[in-house]
């Protein structure tokens, strides 16, 4: 059997909850089953920049990045004027109709232009949830993973704001079935669920298993999380 690899690029601003999004589609698919990587670049400010996160899934082992993104989703119209280039044909751009506009693409890409301001009912927070949602309709793997990992991520925010955010992820999903095409290819489906370890969680284990006893550090990204799992 030939080995399916795919990569999702997810680009914005800094402050537009990418890291969080793209920890909910590697949650996904790390209990489908499938091996990846995920590399998050960032400018070193709080709000604004450019932030792009890239996820590579496969059902072998992934041992680097690659070039090629699959599902490019820009939150802005700088991510969309920076990453476009990246598709060729076969892949796919999801992004909002009303705040980004798209340039030339390559033969054979798909623009998958959403309402999203319809979809989310104005709650501009929630259209990375919509994005979410109709990405995982392309890839060909159903709903129930994204509520039950959105019924975790939101919990501690209550009940309403998980009704919310899985009554838009289901928006975004049907929207996508009804309007767009699917890959002519399914995500694939491991033996059984793997684990996600961070590379700073890695790095303290490591340090933690070499017998470190006393580690002092600035908290500052992007090293903050080797001091918060060494304390």
């Amino acid at each position: 059997m030939n080995k399916i690899d795919f990569a999702v690029g997810i680009g914005g601003e800094n402050g537009q909850g990418i890291a969080s999004t793209g920890n909910i589609l590697a949650l996904i698919f790390a209990r489908r089953g499938l091996h990846l990587n995920a590399y998050n670049a960032y400018q070193s400010i709080i709000r604004g920049g450019h932030t792009f996160l890239t996820i590579r899934a496969s059902d072998g082992p992934v041992r680097s990045m690659g070039d090629k993104i699959d599902v490019l989703i820009p939150l802005n119209q700088d991510t969309m004027d920076r990453h476009l280039h990246l598709l060729k044909s076969g892949a796919c751009a999801i992004y909002d109709k009303e705040k980004v506009t798209p340039g030339k693409a390559a033969d054979g890409v798909q623009l998958c232009a959403m309402p999203m301001k319809e979809l989310t009912k104005g709650n501009k927070l929630a259209v990375n949830t919509a994005a979410l949602g109709a990405t995982l309709q392309l890839l060909g793997i159903e709903s129930e993973p994204l509520e039950t990992v959105i019924s975790r991520q939101f919990k501690k925010k209550g009940d309403a704001v998980v009704a919310e955010n899985l009554a838009i992820a289901g928006a975004g999903y049907d929207y996508a079935a009804q309007n767009f095409t699917a890959f002519p290819w399914k995500a694939p489906r491991g033996a059984k669920s793997l684990g996600i370890i961070t590379g700073n969680q890695a790095i303290a284990m490591g340090g933690a298993a070499a017998g470190v006893k006393f580690y002092a550090a600035y908290p500052m990204s992007p090293s903050t999380g080797v001091l918060m799992w060494m304390a």
